[in-house]
């Protein structure tokens, strides 16, 4: 057996690819031209620079600003840099493995999002007996604290008790809700948060919850992880998501067009939500709300978010410059002249106009105006820790997370035998199933149902209980699974009404409820047709919060009624009209439970 530094640093990655670390997001490129003053220059150092989404946009342009300026380089010559963009996990796995499984150009400077990345990276290549690329610790060019993000009322609220920590906001309010604040008619406090092997924030907010457990800012260790008053104050805190994000974003663009909406799709059953404070900038300043044509932002929310900054501290997210070793010398000399132009404060206010501290951690007065200001002591950082630690708390924290009652309805209509090169849509949807029920926690709770209208082989209605929602059987649903009969029309409609309904009479406070629908369809069973009293059917109780989520399958189905489903009960719509997807689409579903 191969020693246990050596195997993958994330369990999901094999349900989407044969890389080290898991797809964090697709990935968008942001890519300089040639210029017109490129060529008048002849500037011949060429450098190629890789950076983590969220900023990649602005990133390309000042490297065009860069480029049309009159810098030269020491020794002479000038550069002119370019800039693509990856998310960190995904440039992560690129670079571990040579910068194989991606088009974009071999990068010689890398701005992942945080220096978690850069660590985690440093322990692949020394599990692959490789030279390190990111041995050293590394200057930022902005940063990001983590902050609770609460609506305005909420959030002022709890600041005025003054300061208050991760595990009184997070974890001591919980089924007592809003009442131990003075506000019984709120009811419940749950939050959102990012799961932490998809995403930067979510890493980050699982890092501060373990330094606030072990009530210190740094030096956390291997042997914190398993002390038992330390795993049970994480495990209090997580006993409160409302479930699991695979990108926040997604999460604050449906909350955003919920608050325009008047309340139009439901997000009452979420008090909080932890990610980084330039979010909450975002998304007050309405870059984040749905755009009408032409409009370059949408409309600021009715309700802003406010930050609230726990008292023990919080994790920063840094946004490293890390020149690699691809660098030659005339590289080396173009990235330092690079990471001084972006230091400086002309460029260091565009950070600051999208919500970003500058690189000394300072906030720009319009950022605190939007956010709502901070402790008058400033805020406590917590280290990062050892890059092993962070390994080892991601294997621990799938026992620690919130579990899960999960109904899996499986479309079953004979539109599931159309081909897809050479198998069926039925037999990819099923291998696609099966990767995603590897990755889910044995303690979880899974139903299986089929679906589609009555047959021969199912006359009494259009759905059936495969499998009884129960401990978790992989082997059983799988088989199942691969036994199932394929035939008749899609009863989408009647099948997601019943479904969450026997969630909504079997719901378990102590765990996120919810209804997987996959199909390849849109609903075509006349005896039940009636979308709008779906939607109110299913609409969130935040009493007993039973959430759905669609994954749509092929181009046949219709992703904007699945999309209008979920949100109506604050859940998630999973495109996957490109077959090709849907392993990815499985892997960002389970990762909200």
């Amino acid at each position: 057996m191969a020693p246990t530094h050596t195997r993958q640093w994330l369990p999901y990655t094999a349900a989407v690819t044969a890389g080290l670390v898991v797809i964090t997001g697709a990935f968008v490129l942001v890519r300089q031209q040639e210029t017109d003053t490129e060529r008048s220059r002849d500037c011949t150092v060429r450098l190629e620079v890789n950076s983590s989404t969220e900023k990649a946009a602005l990133l390309g342009e000042l490297a065009e600003r860069y480029n049309t300026s009159d810098r030269s380089l020491d020794g002479g010559g000038c550069a002119q840099v370019h800039v693509s963009g990856l998310t960190s996990g995904k440039a992560t796995e690129a670079l571990a493995a040579g910068w194989s499984g991606t088009s974009l150009p071999v990068p010689q400077v890398w701005l992942p999002t945080s220096s978690l990345w850069t660590g985690q990276l440093r322990l692949l290549d020394q599990a692959a007996g490789r030279t390190p690329q990111t041995p050293d610790t590394y200057p930022s060019i902005a940063n990001s604290p983590l902050v609770i993000a609460m609506p305005k009322p909420k959030g002022e609220l709890v600041r005025q008790r003054g300061p208050v920590g991760w595990g009184e906001v997070l974890g001591l309010s919980g089924r007592q809700g809003w009442a131990g604040f003075g506000k019984p008619e709120w009811g419940r406090f749950t939050f959102g948060k990012d799961n932490p092997n998809l995403s930067t924030s979510g890493l980050a907010a699982t890092i501060a919850t373990y330094y606030a457990a072990v009530q210190r800012s740094s030096d956390l260790t291997r042997s914190d992880l398993t002390n038992p008053a330390v795993t049970q104050f994480v495990r209090r805190i997580e006993a409160n998501v409302s479930h699991y994000s695979d990108d926040v974003v997604d999460l604050l663009r449906d909350l955003a067009e919920a608050d325009l909406a008047g309340g139009g799709a439901s997000t009452d059953d979420m008090s909080a939500i932890v990610m980084q404070e330039e979010l909450v900038h975002l998304y007050n300043e309405g870059e984040l709300s749905p755009k009408q044509d032409g409009e370059t932002r949408g409309r600021r929310p009715n309700v802003p978010l406010v930050a609230v900054h726990p008292k023990e501290g919080t994790f920063n997210l840094d946004h490293p410059f890390v020149v690699l070793p691809t660098a030659d010398e005339r590289q080396r000399v173009a990235a330092a002249d690079f990471l001084a132009f972006l230091t400086e404060e002309a460029q260091q206010r565009s950070f600051g106009s999208i919500g970003f501290r500058d690189h000394k951690r300072q906030a720009p007065k319009e950022l605190l105006a939007s956010v709502g200001t901070e402790p008058t002591s400033g805020l406590t950082y917590f280290a990062p820790p050892d890059p092993a630690v962070v390994e080892a708390m991601l294997d621990g924290w799938s026992t620690l997370r919130k579990k899960a009652n999960i109904l899996i309805a499986l479309d079953t209509s004979g539109s599931m035998e159309a081909s897809i090169g050479d198998r069926t849509r039925f037999q990819v949807a099923s291998a696609a199933a099966a990767k995603g029920l590897a990755l889910l926690n044995s303690e979880d709770r899974v139903g299986l149902w089929s679906f589609s209208s009555e047959t021969s082989k199912r006359p009494d209605g259009p759905y059936r209980e495969e499998v009884r929602l129960g401990d978790f059987d992989q082997k059983r649903i799988t088989s199942r699974i691969a036994g199932l009969h394929v035939e008749g029309s899609t009863a989408l409609y009647a099948t997601v009404r019943a479904a969450h309904q026997h969630l909504v009479d079997r719901y378990d406070p102590e765990r996120i409820n919810a209804v997987v629908v996959l199909t390849d369809g849109k609903n075509e069973y006349n005896r039940d047709n009636d979308l709008a009293r779906l939607l109110t059917d299913v609409t969130l109780d935040p009493d007993r919060p039973v959430k759905v989520f669609c994954i749509a399958f092929d181009r046949d189905s219709d992703f904007a009624t699945l999309d209008r489903i979920a949100k109506a009960s604050s859940g998630k719509a999973f495109d996957a009209t490109d077959p090709t997807k849907i392993d990815e689409a499985f892997v960002k579903l389970v990762s909200s439970f």
